[in-house]
């Protein structure tokens, strides 16, 4: 997967489409990422014991990773991801408008 947790993103489809946030958790066998304070759900929980309150809690849910792209840190850009080499032979991801290592 080229998108990492703590990348920056932009969402480009669903309820959210356009705005911005940070990729808090990948997960890559469902091919989802988790956005921080992004595609907001609610959940009815039942109290257990003291430790959690009974009530509609809202949480992050996972979005499919074809609806995020990733944002350049150096053109600021929402961009595709290529993979390149790097002078010691490390492999790297690559900014595909400006050409620059996102790592």
């Amino acid at each position: 997967m080229k998108i990492r947790k703590d990348d920056s993103v932009i969402i480009i489809a669903g309820k959210d489409s356009g705005k911005k946030g940070k990729v808090r958790r990948v997960l890559p066998r469902e091919g989802r990422v988790v956005v921080e304070g992004l595609n907001m759900v609610k959940r009815h929980s039942r109290a257990r014991r003291a430790v959690r309150q009974a009530g509609i809690i809202e949480l992050e849910a996972p979005i499919h990773i074809s609806n995020v792209m990733l944002m350049c840190g150096k053109c600021g850009k929402p961009t595709r991801v290529g993979v390149g080499f790097l002078a010691d032979g490390k492999r790297a991801r690559i900014c595909n408008s400006c050409r620059e290592v996102i790592d």
